[in-house]
């Protein structure tokens, strides 16, 4: 099978690609916007193409010949919203048939309600503006795939890491710098997948029945918890997980003004007047915007403070949680097995830290949390 896959210069992107090439028997052919988006992907003699995801003319073109696509690219809330019908346009003109579209977890929110699977109902009142505007987009995507007779899967991951991931990289960084912290003891649950583990569910669902088609859940095989996460990954760095501030209570999480205008310019209310506002009127909005949130100069004069927690509100939320999303409707009907344990996963990802900052790994302290059962 000949699979295109749309946004490959990214982290997850560029993993499946991989998979694809190295693991599996599918030609797999890398769709990037710019070149330079092929740096890690053109390594291997491949047949990448350029395409917009933006544009259905661009992309159409960059899909001829393939026999499904994976879509992996990112974007702001309104592009996010727009990509699913332009992917499915794209596809219809290319005559590909099979799209498998990444979701996200958060369309249920960060904390969701015990109990919550594949089939609780999705709403648009998240405190989140990309959850919210993912929410949407998977719903544009059925209704598009419904449009144009397209068989197409959404799969929702939770907290994907991995090598080159923000949550192995930032993570490292706060816990150096003293700024990483745990609400109530760490105990919320971390719905995390690895990267791999997401790789195994959209390759499986390449192949599934048609009338697999639908949204699914996805995760690793055990229940972690932030505490074992944070814990996990300051050990394999050497640092005492003990030193990690222990936070009972947030601060307030209040939207700025050019925030707030930015999630009204995003609303589908406003985008549908949009093409009827004067560019130049568009352009100076745009401006103001900018230069609102531009910080202030830093006072020279005055002592760098101390290291404080980085709260923020997407972390917050996700902390809360007390739900480990199901992926047991990933198993039954698309065959996804998350493969790699979640301490073979952390190994794995901190012995790419080490290699990227050219340390040696094998002489890192790391030992995975034996209070975490691995898969079998």
């Amino acid at each position: 099978m000949k699979i295109a896959l749309i946004g490959a210069g990214g982290f997850i992107g560029n993993r499946i690609v991989e998979q694809l090439h190295l693991d599996t028997a599918h030609s797999v052919v890398p769709i990037v916007r710019k070149p330079y988006r092929l740096a890690l992907p053109a390594r291997f003699d491949l047949e990448w193409r350029i395409g917009d995801a933006l544009d259905a003319a661009s992309l159409a073109p960059a899909l001829t010949g393939c026999d499904a696509v994976i879509h992996a690219a990112l974007g702001d809330p309104r592009q996010i919203e727009a990509m699913p019908a332009i992917l499915a346009a794209a596809a219809q003109t290319a005559g590909v048939k099979r799209l498998v579209y990444l979701s996200t977890a958060s369309v249920h929110g960060q904390a969701p309600a015990r109990g919550t699977t594949e089939t609780s109902p999705l709403h648009t009142a998240h405190a989140m503006d990309y959850n919210n505007a993912k929410v949407r987009a998977e719903q544009n995507f059925f209704r598009e795939c419904a449009r144009h007779q397209l068989t197409g899967f959404a799969l929702r991951p939770g907290v994907v890491y991995g090598p080159r991931s923000r949550w192995i990289t930032d993570l490292a960084q706060d816990l150096r710098l003293g700024q990483a912290w745990l609400f109530d003891g760490g105990s919320g649950i971390c719905n995390s997948i690895y990267v791999d583990n997401l790789g195994s569910a959209v390759i499986s669902a390449l192949t599934a029945p048609d009338a697999a088609a639908g949204p699914y859940l996805v995760g690793d095989h055990e229940t972690v918890t932030w505490r074992d996460f944070y814990h996990t990954v300051a050990t394999g760095l050497g640092l005492d997980p003990e030193t990690i501030v222990q936070l009972d209570k947030f601060p307030s999480f209040k939207r700025s003004t050019s925030a707030q205008v930015r999630r009204m310019v995003a609303s589908p209310g406003v985008q549908r007047l949009l093409p009827f506002i004067p560019g130049s009127l568009k352009r100076t909005t745009k401006n103001l915007l900018a230069a609102a949130q531009n910080p202030p100069n830093a006072n020279a004069w005055r002592l760098p403070a101390a290291a404080a927690p980085r709260v923020t509100e997407e972390l917050a939320l996700l902390q809360q949680c007390v739900w480990k999303f199901p992926h047991q409707h990933a198993m039954d009907q698309i065959g996804y097995q998350p493969r790699v344990s979640f301490a073979d996963a952390i190994t794995r990802s901190l012995a790419w830290f080490a290699f990227a900052e050219g340390r040696d790994s094998s002489r890192s302290p790391s030992s995975p949390n034996p209070s975490i059962p691995a898969h079998p």
